[in-house]
């Protein structure tokens, strides 16, 4: 609307407003009661007069003075693509713009397109930008993660202190889950699947098995050393007993998985990480546990060590 020439014949803006929703949208005018069901009473142009951008600019309306004024006259009438729906927030209106990842995965993604934005796209006075959506929520994850895994590992130090009443066995221990990490990483890669937060809840089940593995191997260990003054001799006796146990619980949580880390079905996507990292880190685990354990043990082991007879 030109509020100049609506001013030059004393219209007011509300006027042409309630002109235009009558003559093209329709403007209720009454009730209509039929039985308990109402509806409103609707008038406007007909067809004919309202399709097109022309027949909209000859809409008449009446100024003050009595003169039939023509909407073209009025307003500058275009057409122009707008939003269809308005859609609102804590009282402010927003667009949301969606678009999906595929090839990548998501973090990288979304970090590379809040850079190329920064950089390319500058908003006027009063708009905002706001990265949401499950980026958003894997951010969150991704926090709370970084939270939840020291602590993880804090309490399982302390369990295994209480369990060997010795740090030297329990950092021991600890060390293998430097190892876990690297089986479920391959799998990741060997089966492009991108890391998520599916796969560091993996993870963390992982560091679980891996500690009870380590923890069955230094027990079996700890009991062939008792009545046995040659370490080495006892080291190996440890790690041949414990093989069995050790390879059990592995099997048990692989072939458990398995069905999952193959699955493609709908709803798997958020699973199948969990599983392929577990999968893979527990296949290489086994082999690299049966090999850096007892060579770590034989390097730290002395005469005088206190192992108990847990």
């Amino acid at each position: 609307m030109d509020r100049a020439k609506a001013d030059r014949y004393a219209i007011n803006v509300s006027d042409i407003q309630d002109a235009i929703e009558t003559a093209v949208g329709g403007k209720a005018v009454s009730e209509i009661l039929i039985g308990e069901e109402h509806y409103d009473l609707v008038v406007r142009y007909q067809a004919p007069y309202r399709t097109t951008v022309d027949d909209i600019a000859n809409i008449r309306i009446l100024a003050p003075s009595g003169e039939r004024v023509s909407l073209g006259q009025l307003c500058d009438i275009r057409i122009e693509d707008g939003a269809s729906m308005i859609y609102r927030e804590n009282n402010s209106r927003y667009i949301a713009i969606k678009y999906s990842v595929r090839g990548r995965d998501l973090g990288s993604t979304v970090r590379d397109a809040i850079r190329d934005v920064d950089q390319k796209v500058k908003l006027p006075t009063g708009y905002t930008l706001q990265w949401a959506g499950e980026y958003a929520s894997q951010q969150r994850a991704n926090a709370r993660l970084a939270l939840i895994v020291p602590i993880t590992v804090l309490l399982i130090i302390l369990l295994l202190y209480t369990a060997f009443d010795s740090f030297s066995w329990s950092l021991l221990i600890m060390a293998t889950l430097a190892t876990a990490p690297i089986g479920g990483m391959l799998a990741l890669l060997v089966t492009g699947t991108h890391f998520s937060v599916s796969s560091g809840i993996g993870m963390l089940a992982l560091f679980g098995v891996s500690v009870q593995v380590g923890l069955i191997m230094i027990q079996y260990i700890n009991q062939a050393r008792v009545g046995e003054p040659d370490i080495h001799k006892a080291i190996v006796a440890g790690a041949v007993r414990s093989l069995r146990p050790t390879l059990m619980v592995m099997l048990v949580a692989t072939l458990g998985l398995l069905p999952a880390a193959l699955s493609h079905d709908i709803g798997s996507d958020s699973q199948r990480p969990f599983a392929i990292v577990i999968v893979g880190g527990l296949t290489t685990d086994l082999f690299l546990s049966v090999i850096l354990l007892p060579t770590l043990y034989a390097l730290i082991a002395r005469p005088d060590d206190k192992i108990g007879d847990k």
